[in-house]
């Protein structure tokens, strides 16, 4: 049956996600797009509800039938239904609603702030349960970690960038601050082009306790703070590492740049007063795996 009428339930149900507080109640966000779709099927992530036009279901038949392998329900709505539901001014035909995962995320990364798993010679890798992830991912070395914590990042886009960034350098797992962006965020998921399905990630109440977790397991954290005497490339990120990244626009706050073992700078030129934290975290990323020579 053809869903016609803006009115419909299901209508009201995907439009309580556009906000965070919805999509805490509801326990679920938001998928929007034949590209994010891919990606969720291409992880095995569970979906709750898949909506799709005619018109889209005859040009990805192939997708439709993976996805609907994965949901619990699937309806075939109207453009103007569809356009209802969605965020985005001209969705491509394809919506879906999933569970959240930051329960699972949270389960992942609280692996790493267990004593006796990074004392070991090996690490248990931070990922998702195998029905949650593709391809299998190899264990990793206590020595290689790599993971990234943002403290009141606002902008959706970039955390996306970030997210994305992440994953095409190792990254291990992502903690943001709970006043940061939602991480289930429409604009959060566009940005990652579909990379949020493969890292890990956690909202915490408390940046610095994960930070304090972290310090007493060996790992280092570098901070970046413009006013740093040291410049990124001078600190040896061979050794286990955690980068803390601050606010768009006032940085990191003192108290988390007191607990850093290093603090650094991205020196600048042209009169530019500072890098988004997109682009901030992608050069000292890509300065670790340099020193790493992972590529």
């Amino acid at each position: 049956m053809l869903i016609s009428s803006r009115s419909n339930s299901l209508v009201k149900s995907f439009r309580q996600l556009h906000t965070p507080k919805g999509r805490r109640e509801a326990g679920l966000f938001l998928l929007e797009g034949t590209h994010l779709l891919m990606e969720a099927v291409g992880t095995n992530y569970p979906l709750e509800t898949l909506c799709a036009t005619p018109q889209w279901w005859e040009r990805h038949e192939e997708l439709g039938e993976q996805a609907s392998n994965l949901a619990t329900r699937v309806e075939m709505v109207t453009i103007e239904v569809l356009q209802a539901m969605a965020t985005t001014v001209q969705p491509d035909g394809v919506v879906a609603t999933a569970p959240s995962r930051e329960e699972l995320s949270r389960q992942s990364l609280s692996r790493l702030l267990q004593p006796e798993e990074l004392s070991s010679e090996v690490l248990q890798p931070a990922e998702l349960p195998e029905e949650f992830r593709s391809p299998p991912s190899p264990e990793v070395s206590t020595a290689n970690f790599l993971g990234i914590a943002g403290e009141t990042l606002q902008d959706p886009g970039n955390v996306g960038t970030m997210i994305r960034t992440a994953v095409a350098t190792g990254v291990q797992g992502l903690w943001l601050s709970r006043d940061s962006v939602d991480g289930e965020n429409p604009k959060v998921l566009r940005a990652s082009a579909g990379q949020w399905f493969r890292l890990p990630m956690v909202s915490t109440p408390d940046l610095a306790e994960v930070v304090r977790s972290l310090q007493a397991q060996g790992i280092q954290v570098v901070a970046t703070n413009p006013r740093a005497d040291l410049t990124y490339w001078q600190v040896d990120f061979t050794s286990p590492t955690l980068i803390l990244l601050g606010n768009e626009g006032a940085g990191l706050s003192a108290d988390l740049l007191a607990l850093a073992d290093r603090q650094v700078q991205i020196p600048l030129l042209g009169g530019v007063e500072s890098l988004n934290v997109a682009i901030s975290s992608a050069v000292m990323l890509y300065e670790a795996q340099r020193q790493r020579q992972q590529f």
